[in-house]
């Protein structure tokens, strides 16, 4: 197969600003003029956050808070040029202006999950040797005590709430009562595509977390890539049924740390004219309400959202006809859940993307010309991007053959940071090698397989995991699923599959234990009469509590892979 193009990108992509001049102080012709719509709205309490500012109150504006946050923190930090910031925080209104005014000071914002213990957390600083954290007060303690292992002063750990800290809304006051103490540099042509703007981590589900180098430019281009492709301030369609309009709501329940979160979120949803409702953390039924209360009508999920949505008996209680978009990334969504979710949200166009966070997000998207995508598709390349499929023995896959993505994209990250080794094996002559097993069809649509790295080898065959975790999700008494190999000596691997119950079959089992046995013949029954027979649960079903994830909604295979391991040793079964 020859090398597979999206479209070429239609406009120039300015390469002298950084993201903060590019999205608060320039126009674009893919950007919509914005009605009286705010940016951000609280979810908890439905504060409408506005861009400009508006006398009186111009300092709960975004613009003014940038200004403010930038200011202060060069009076009283005196922040400089590259140094790093950390940001370990669940989303927070004053997450974005904490961003841009961190790019205002030329610095470098590196995200944190804020789940992390403080050791992970004293690797991250570590790592991006940062000079300042702007913590939540909810991860306080663990900050203060990474800090303190890393040597960084306690008051250089400010929080986003009030706490015995120094707060971010001290230093924007102090930076809006005082005259400007910066001055914010032009960069030289080119520049953008060098200057480093996230140090933002690796999923880390196949291994320790590597800070992948993000110039400013990268997410500029991927934002514009989305706004061609999906046609946004064209009048392609009646205005009803174009997908990004400004005025539309749009869930922010991804988390801001994690690249689909930092990008789509932060940057693409203000740029298309839309409002964020910011939620801090996801909870289903708090996220069904807020769907209801602030009537969202655009959903950016992950598979395990989506499980929710399908599966979860509350959704019935509650009125969804307002939703009319809903896409899923971050990993690869079955054909079994697009077609029960077309019931839950039948007013919706849903489909999926797929990206990385060495590609600054996006890839590929569903089109707008379809109101479902392909199901098991992860859509089309977007503008700008070149792909090639590429078979173990190096050589070039052809269509309808699997093989090892590799792209080239103008949003491509600059590689990982301090980590020569790994750089030279992820981005090789200019392509990008995503570790992902895919298929292209002749309609150029791209179906992710799996991870390779997740691939399993079953008697010499191929199984992808998240194959059978789709199979196993359309089995009525199935809530969510994992599926790892274990170690057999006639097939070399087999599949296991950890499920959860929905709540009256959980019960139902507690109450008899005969029927734990006939629950799990009954799912391997599915799966045997849906699958090959060597895709077959022939390592058996194991019942669990939880599947675990990453915030960003990535099953976190690998912890499920040990316990599977523990328990064909016959060692002690701990409870997830």
């Amino acid at each position: 197969m020859p090398e597979i193009f999206g479209e070429q990108l239609d406009t120039v992509i300015p390469d002298d600003l950084t993201l903060s001049q590019f999205f608060l102080d320039s126009h674009h012709p893919r950007r919509p003029v914005r009605t009286n719509t705010p940016w951000l709205i609280e979810d908890d309490t439905g504060r409408r956050i506005e861009f400009e500012e508006v006398p009186p109150s111009g300092n709960s504006k975004i613009r003014a808070r940038t200004f403010g946050f930038a200011n202060g923190l060069m009076l009283r930090y005196g922040i400089k040029e590259d140094e790093v910031v950390v940001i370990f925080s669940p989303n927070h209104v004053d997450y974005p202006p904490a961003i841009w005014a961190t790019h205002r000071l030329g610095a470098i914002v590196s995200g944190a999950n804020p789940t992390y213990t403080a050791e992970e957390l004293l690797h991250q600083i570590r790592l991006v040797k940062a000079t300042l954290i702007i913590a939540h007060p909810s991860s306080l303690h663990t900050a203060l005590g990474a800090a303190r292992a890393a040597g960084i002063p306690s008051d250089r750990v400010i929080t986003f709430g009030e706490s015995t800290q120094p707060s971010v809304e001290s230093i924007i006051q102090l930076g809006l009562r005082n005259e400007p103490a910066f001055v914010e540099r032009r960069l030289k042509k080119g520049e953008g595509k060098t200057k480093v703007a996230f140090l933002s981590f690796s999923s880390g589900t196949t291994g320790k977390p590597k800070a992948v180098a993000i110039a400013h430019y990268a997410p500029m281009v991927n934002v514009i890539q989305i706004a061609q492709y999906t046609k946004v301030n064209e009048n392609y369609a009646p205005w009803e049924e174009q997908r990004f309009r400004s005025g539309d709501v749009v869930a922010g329940v991804l988390p801001f740390f994690h690249i689909y979160g930092l990008v789509f979120s932060i940057y693409a949803v203000p740029f298309f004219g839309m409002s964020l409702v910011v939620t801090p953390k996801f909870n289903f039924t708090d996220f069904l309400q807020s769907i209801e209360r602030h009537r969202i009508t655009h959903l950016t999920l992950v598979p395990p959202q989506v499980v929710l949505l399908c599966k979860h008996p509350a959704v019935k209680n509650y009125d969804m006809s307002n939703i009319r978009f809903m896409i899923s990334g971050a990993a690869p969504l079955s054909a079994e859940l697009v077609n029960q979710l077309m019931k839950v949200i039948p007013n919706a166009q849903i489909g999926q993307g797929y990206g990385l966070t060495e590609s600054s997000t996006s890839l590929t998207m569903y089109s707008v010309d379809k109101k479902i995508g392909v199901p098991g598709s992860a859509g089309q390349f977007l503008p700008g991007v070149v792909a090639r499929v590429v078979k173990p023995d190096g050589s070039l896959a052809g269509l309808n053959e699997p093989g090892e993505l590799r792209v080239k994209t103008p949003s491509m990250a600059l590689g990982y940071w301090n980590d020569e080794q790994a750089t030279k094996e992820t981005f090789v002559e200019g392509w990008l090698c995503t570790g992902d097993e895919v298929i292209i069809r002749e309609d150029k649509e791209v179906f992710i397989v799996d991870r390779l790295k997740e691939i399993m080898k079953v008697r010499g065959f191929q199984v992808a995991p998240a194959e059978l975790e789709g199979c196993i999700l359309d089995h009525p008494d199935v809530a969510d699923t994992c599926v790892v190999p274990i170690p057999d000596d006639y097939s070399g691997e087999v599949p296991l599959a950890f499920v959860v119950l929905h709540a009256l079959t959980a019960n139902r089992v507690g109450k008899d234990p005969r029927e734990s046995d006939k629950v799990k013949a009954s799912i391997m029954k599915h799966v045997a009469d849906n699958k090959v027979a060597y895709k077959r649960l022939a390592g058996g079903v194991e019942f669990i509590d939880v599947i675990p994830k990453n915030p960003s909604g990535k099953l976190l295979r690998r912890v499920l892979r040990d316990r599977a391991r523990t328990l064909r040793a016959g060692g002690p079964k701990a409870k997830l």
